[in-house]
């Protein structure tokens, strides 16, 4: 249901509000699904990580756009993407993520690596928006860029590692 409810607002409804609303609706549709399979905070933890970081990229962008924009708005996405990531690694390690068998080495020292470098990163990030002028910014939107990208592997990874313990998917 909330597959349908994103496309046909994204592709038919021109009009803010309703879109909105279809995607607010679509949200929940996919979290009930989430909490239904045993996943909620998982969900709210990886949510707020990848939106975090994802939303501090795009609206960095704009700041380039007009650079005179206070910065305490990328700040806080920055500091909720800190905070998510390093809730999401400890609720994923209390799932078992880091208690891994001969078949998921790989990807546990992978999970590991990746949430190391995405926390790297977002520091990273907070201390470009700590220069003044117009590079601090232009770094800081580049920073978040390759924290995008960690993000979505540690995500991936963690969440593979809680999935695959106990299970032979990894084994063939």
């Amino acid at each position: 249901m909330g597959l349908v409810l994103l496309g046909a607002s994204v592709f038919i409804v021109n009009r803010p509000l309703v879109l909105a609303t279809t995607f607010a609706i679509s949200a929940g549709a996919f979290f009930v699904a989430a909490l239904s399979a045993g996943a909620g905070l998982l969900t709210l933890t990886g949510a707020v990580t990848l939106g975090a970081i994802s939303n501090e990229m795009l609206l960095g962008h704009w700041y380039l756009v007009d650079p005179r924009l206070p910065r305490w708005a990328l700040k806080s996405l920055d500091g909720a993407a800190m905070v998510g990531l390093i809730a999401d690694f400890g609720i994923l390690a209390g799932r078992g993520a880091l208690t891994w068998s001969a078949d998921a080495f790989v990807v546990g020292w992978a999970f590991v690596a990746l949430t190391i470098m995405s926390a790297l990163l977002i520091t990273a990030v907070w201390f470009a928006l700590r220069e003044p002028g117009y590079n601090g910014v232009m770094s800081a939107t580049g920073l978040s860029y390759l924290a995008v990208l960690t993000v979505i592997g540690a995500t991936i990874s963690g969440r593979s590692l809680t999935a695959v313990e106990g299970s032979t998917l990894l084994s063939g």
